[in-house]
Formats: structure tokens, sequence, C-alpha cells
């Protein structure tokens, strides 16, 4: 499953990464960019290692959660502490469906084949979750992450259905350029802060999207996590870091969609 979505997360990193006339945001206070930090499927780790490190330098982040999944049920008042803080929690469907017919998806169980699953099928379950987070944390304006960055249900396209439930979905293949995207694995903090700092000239937005943070899987350290937070908080005249719903909402005040 792991290596799966690593390979299928590279091919859309590298699409993404090629720029065809992009729009240049200008960013508050004549930011270089904008930095989206994210963190998928609800698990320990990031509310045992990820919130206390955002929450201590002040950064802001996007938590795509799951409402089937086990941390959910059992930690639920932390996760409505996180959104009572400031955090985003955006939408990821609410069994996380994926295409079992690609290539080593013998982890993805009959039920929740998005090869097998109506369109229709598809919008009630992500609606469904829009109900779930707005029960958390009140809030009606979402933004949505695709499970496995997936746009069809048995061959049919759904994401037109669901697109005017949100302010923004992440993961789609940005061939205007405005965007690139990345998740890290097994990588030091070095690694993560020349990550920014070599982000080319014409990129307005970076997604950086964690899963495990010191723990879980695609497991980036704690210790490295940190240091990124800390080059950041103290980078913040340079860089516009937010919640992903914060940035676009800004970013389509001058005309990005």
């Amino acid at each position: 499953m792991i290596k799966i979505i690593i390979l299928f997360l590279a091919t859309v990193f590298l699409l993404s990464s090629a720029p065809q006339n992009p729009q240049k945001v200008t960013w508050p206070e004549g930011r270089k960019f904008a930095v989206s930090l994210s963190y998928d499927d609800a698990i320990n780790s990031q509310l045992d290692n990820a919130i206390p490190q955002l929450d201590k330098y002040s950064i802001k982040a996007s938590f795509y959660v799951l409402p089937n999944s086990p941390v959910m049920k059992a930690r639920m008042d932390e996760w409505k502490a996180a959104a009572a803080g400031g955090h985003e929690l955006g939408n990821h469907s609410v069994y996380h469906p994926c295409r079992a017919s690609l290539p080593d998806r013998e982890w993805v169980p009959e039920h929740h084949d998005l090869d097998k699953y109506s369109v229709d099928q598809m919008v009630e379950e992500v609606t469904t979750a829009n109900t779930f987070l707005q029960a958390l944390d009140g809030k009606t304006e979402r933004t949505f992450t695709p499970p496995c960055f997936e746009s069809l249900a048995s061959g049919q396209d759904y994401i037109s259905k669901v697109r005017d439930q949100f302010v923004a979905i992440k993961s789609l293949k940005d061939e205007s350029g405005f965007s690139v995207l990345w998740t890290p694995e097994n990588v030091t903090g070095n690694e993560l802060i020349a990550y920014i700092k070599n982000v080319p000239a014409d990129v307005s937005l970076v997604n950086i999207l964690f899963h495990g943070v010191g723990g879980d899987y695609l497991t980036v350290s704690a210790e490295a996590h940190e240091e990124l937070l800390k080059f950041l908080s103290e980078n913040r005249e340079t860089y516009y870091v937010d919640t992903f719903i914060n940035i676009m909402k800004y970013a389509k005040t001058q005309g990005i969609n």
C-alpha cells in the first residue's frame, strides 16, 4: 500500500513541478510564496507529536481526517481542540476508498474499492464527511484531499460533482504551475528545509503533506519535523505559512480558481 502511494505521488509531483505560464500571487507583506503543511488520515502521531510542535511555533496546519479512523473515535475531543486552536479539519472522505484495479492494490478492501463505487456513492460519502466535520468544528467552508489522489469512481470522474462543496481541492494535477506538492518520508530536517529553499521562483504555493510524524507510517521523524517548523517560524517574513483553506481563500482574491 505504502509503496504504491509513494509511486503515485511521485508521478503527480513530477508533473506538478513543470509549470506552464503560472499565475503568480502577491502574498501579504511581499512574502515569496505560501507554505501549506497538511497531515492525512487522522493518526495518533499527529496528535502526539505534530500538533504540539505546531502549537509550540504558532503555526497553523491542515488535517485531512477520516470519520471512520479508530483514532478519530478514540480521541475526538483532541481533534475538536485542534480545530478550536486554529488548525483546519479537511475532508478526506469517510472510508478512504481507492482503486483496487491498480498494481499492488491488494490492500484495498472490496467494499472500499473505488472501481466499484458509483459517482453518486462517492458524492454521498464526501458529503457525509462534510456533515461530520461541521459537527466537530462548526464550519461550513472546507477543503478536500481525494483519497489516493484519485478522481474516478467506476471509471467516471466524481470530482466535478463535489467541487462546489469546497473552497479548494488539493492533490489534483496542477498544470498551471501555481503549486507543487511533496509527501516526504524518512527525510532529515535539512532536506525538508532545502526543499523550501529551492522552490522555483514562479511557484506560488508549496504543499507539504505528511502522514506519520515520529510514528505510524510514511513517517518523518519528530526531530526533522520540528526543524522545519523552527525554520519556518524564524522566516515568517519570507514565507506565508497558513492552513490550506486560508491560503486558497486569499489566492482566490487574486483570481486563482
